[in-house]
């Protein structure tokens, strides 16, 4: 061969080359920095028309290159990317990459008008009866058939580290009374904490327990189990449940049983155990009374590391309670803060009644950090 025609060939592979990273460069994007481990997202993918309403994906981003995406569809978060111990990007929450995918699911939303359960979907105020759409036999579940998870709201970008959504829910849907005007900011600090803070307004006496769902893995989505990250809960007390995960009105230790997290241990270490309330939740779904109770002040409720990114988060909250979720199959885990399930149904557990003048005001921090 020619040393012409060697030079040629050497060229063409190159401009091939060049070529093809350039390619990979623009279709991944931060795929190709060494300092991530995340795809971004397709705007495109979640701009669609539902129920006469356009939806859109949002982003938040930190001066640490902390990333946060959202949507309006549901006011939820898509995706949530910190830092490693090594450095690297890593997406800690559960996400699908379009917006069909959401259209079936609780992942990542605001849940409302009632997080968690509502024993028969029935409850009474001033006498009066209202019956919720039953939507988990024979429970209502996270707001009915239609909660807050499955409407567009309206969004409102303050600047590139806050995001507001906002909801008018009518007088009675999903059979919940009042005129209730919602408002969900989002705010992605410098601390590496993704802040949610919760306000409504109702026109009549209602019931409010607002939370968001999302799934979280600190090795990064899609990595495999959690069962050895370590957690902790700072609780004393818990709400057992009957077969319908409904809580039997009483409120008891945790010392001694395998829901007892108020020493980090691993998520998996005693899920198994043979247990009632552990076979009812099928693992661990059940509400934690926080050690502070119903003071509003906002306090440090769990702790969560994931054993192979050395993701640690915090979680702080003004709320009396936080359902902690396993799910099956056991590669994420939810911790949500709220009150307690079926609260309009049981006088002993702290009330859920907002009224007319008076403001839902509470604030949820997730905070990340890297262990040594």
């Amino acid at each position: 061969m020619s040393l012409i025609r060697k030079e040629i060939l050497k060229y063409c592979f190159l401009l091939t080359l060049i070529v093809f990273n350039s390619v990979s460069i623009r279709c991944w994007g931060k795929v190709a920095d060494s300092t991530s481990l995340v795809k971004p997202l397709s705007r495109a993918a979640f701009q669609k028309t539902i129920d006469g309403k356009k939806t859109d994906l949002y982003i938040l981003r930190n001066n640490n290159k902390v990333e946060a995406a959202f949507c309006n569809y549901g006011a939820r978060i898509l995706s949530l990317n910190v830092p490693d111990r090594s450095g690297k990007l890593r997406n800690v929450v559960l996400g699908f990459t379009d917006i069909e995918a959401y259209q079936k699911s609780t992942v990542g939303a605001t849940i409302g008008r009632y997080a968690n359960r509502i024993a028969k979907g029935k409850f009474k105020l001033d006498d009066e009866d209202y019956s919720i759409s039953i939507n988990n036999p024979p429970n209502a579940l996270h707001g009915g058939k239609k909660g807050f998870k499955d409407v567009v709201w309206g969004a409102l970008q303050i600047d590139r580290q806050t995001l507001q959504f906002s909801y008018l829910s009518k007088d009675m849907e999903e059979g919940f009374p009042g005129n209730l005007r919602v408002r969900v900011t989002y705010k992605l600090t410098d601390n590496n904490e993704l802040k949610i803070s919760y306000e409504a307004v109702t026109d009549k006496k209602t019931v409010v327990n607002l939370t968001n769902h999302a799934y979280f893995n600190l090795n990064g989505e899609r990595s495999g189990t959690i069962l050895n990250h370590l957690m902790q809960i700072h609780a004393e007390l818990y709400t057992p449940v009957d077969s319908t995960l409904i809580p039997s009105g009483k409120i008891e230790l945790l010392e001694g049983c395998p829901f007892d997290f108020r020493i980090a241990r691993k998520i998996g270490e005693r899920i198994d155990y043979e247990n009632q309330q552990l076979k009812y939740g099928k693992g661990y779904d059940h509400n934690y009374v926080l050690d502070s109770g119903n003071s509003g002040t906002m306090k440090l409720a769990a702790m969560v590391k994931g054993d192979q990114s050395g993701i640690v988060m915090e979680l702080f909250t003004q709320e009396p309670g936080v359902q902690l979720y396993t799910g099956y199959p056991r590669t994420t885990f939810c911790l949500e803060t709220q009150h307690f399930p079926d609260s309009p149904n049981q006088p002993g557990f702290p009330s859920t009644v907002l009224n007319p003048g008076e403001i839902y005001k509470t604030s949820t921090i997730y905070k990340f950090s890297m262990s040594k």
